[in-house]
């Protein structure tokens, strides 16, 4: 995820308060801003629910059974018609009595496979983890589905609801929109919105442009021939010819990238024998390249197949290269981002929203395949501090990390206001 550090004693979650004359000068759209947030929460208690109740249970990967069933039911219970349009893959759409264009809102829902070590009631027991805060975007979106059935009244245009699966893999996204997720009716702009550990509650975090990085996911199989460690010359060795081609990838980083070009290459896994006297047949290597330009991505990625079938033809083997899954750079639209942003700030005041110009992470998102295809905008929502609570702070994909679920309300607002706005402004 996104590498933020805070200054707490310079950031202040502003108080929700509205001058007459603002109020005289907006008035209509300071009555509905001032009715969502007190409609959202009322529906507190039940969106904690909704997150508790999937928290319990996560699910893994792009099958996510009865996360689905879970998430469709409620959507039928708020008076919605969902399709899944893909394995796990939910659409549900809401439209005004008005025409307009349809803007889009995101969340993903799937976990990790991580064993829970957090002091939560409700943690998970089954080997696996909302670790990234899944769990509360589909609640924070569920919230908003019943938000905008109150006020449906308000919409011009359509608003599509989305629940994807396999955002951690890096599939979902791709898999809506092979699936027409932007379609029928097309889309004229999309939002998503993460929680972030380690940053204040509600404060809210953008950047605009490139914003987080591309990532390729790779595998490198190495073969070589097996033999008894007392007689190498009768072998090829896989182990010998992965620790080289291991140590020379390190240098397309350093030697090939521009020194001011963020991108990263690392190796996570390097698995091979079983046995400390033989020598085996073959090595995986798996790992990731992370890039804010897509074009060095691919450059990357070329050098690394490169350098790995090279450098086993050297030494008498043989390596195969295999991208496993990807997922391009973050894009936000400017104008988009910028736009919604002045609506979150009518929300929680214009403290609490800050936007890092320029900012890159090195953290990736499979969002970012919508934002080739559509204005699209994707930010941050502060989910707690350790100074907030000593169970807060702990980073994302921890076992203990612990999100603040007073932060649910604001997600389910920040989603319905938005969207009623952009569409009001966007015609």
């Amino acid at each position: 995820m996104l590498n933020i550090s805070w200054n707490n004693n310079n950031v202040t979650i502003k108080t929700i308060k509205y001058e007459s004359i603002e109020l005289c000068k907006y008035c209509t759209r300071g009555d509905i801003m001032k009715e969502i947030l007190e409609s959202a929460k009322l529906l507190k208690n039940e969106i904690i629910r909704f997150r508790r109740t999937i928290h319990e249970n996560p699910e893994v990967g792009d099958h996510l059974p009865e996360t689905t069933k879970f998430v469709m039911g409620k959507l039928k219970e708020f008076g919605y018609d969902p399709k899944e349009i893909c394995d796990s893959g939910i659409v549900a759409t809401i439209k005004g009595e008005k025409p307009g264009k349809t803007f889009l809102l995101r969340a993903d829902m799937d976990s990790l496979p991580v064993s829970e070590e957090s002091s939560c009631e409700f943690k998970s027991h089954n080997g696996n983890m909302h670790a990234c805060g899944h769990d509360l975007h589909t609640a924070m979106l569920l919230g908003a589905a019943k938000l905008l059935k109150q006020y449906e009244d308000q919409i011009e245009g359509t608003i599509k609801l989305v629940f994807q699966p396999d955002e951690e893999g890096f599939t979902g996204a791709k898999k809506m929109l092979d699936a027409g997720v932007l379609e029928n009716p097309k889309v004229d702009a999309a939002m998503a919105m993460h929680v972030h550990s380690g940053s204040p509650s509600n404060m809210v975090l953008y950047s605009t442009g490139p914003s987080m990085a591309g990532c390729i996911r790779f595998r490198i199989t190495v073969n070589g021939v097996g033999c008894h460690g007392a007689m190498p010359e009768t072998g090829v060795d896989p182990i010998n010819i992965a620790a080289h081609v291991y140590l020379s990838l390190q240098e397309i980083i350093s030697r090939e990238i521009a020194p001011a070009e963020p991108a990263v290459l690392t190796i996570g896994k390097f698995s091979g024998g079983d046995a400390p006297n033989i020598i085996p047949d073959k090595v995986i290597m798996e790992g990731t390249i992370r890039n804010v330009s897509k074009e060095v991505g691919e450059f990357i990625f070329k050098r690394l197949n490169e350098v790995a079938t090279m450098t086993a033809k050297m030494f008498r083997g043989e390596a195969k290269v295999e991208e496993l899954s990807s997922v391009p750079p973050l894009n936000n639209n400017k104008e988009l981002a910028d736009e919604i942003a002045s609506y979150i700030k009518e929300l929680l005041g214009e403290k609490a929203v800050y936007c890092f110009e320029g900012g890159k992470g090195m953290g990736s998102e499979d969002f970012a395949s919508y934002s080739y295809k559509v204005p699209s905008m994707y930010f941050m929502l502060g989910a707690g501090t350790k100074e907030e609570n000593p169970e807060y702070g702990y980073p994302m994909h921890h076992p203990k990390v612990t999100f603040n679920e007073d932060i649910l309300v604001t997600g389910a607002a920040i989603h319905t206001y938005s969207a009623i706005m952009w569409l009001k402004n966007n015609k």
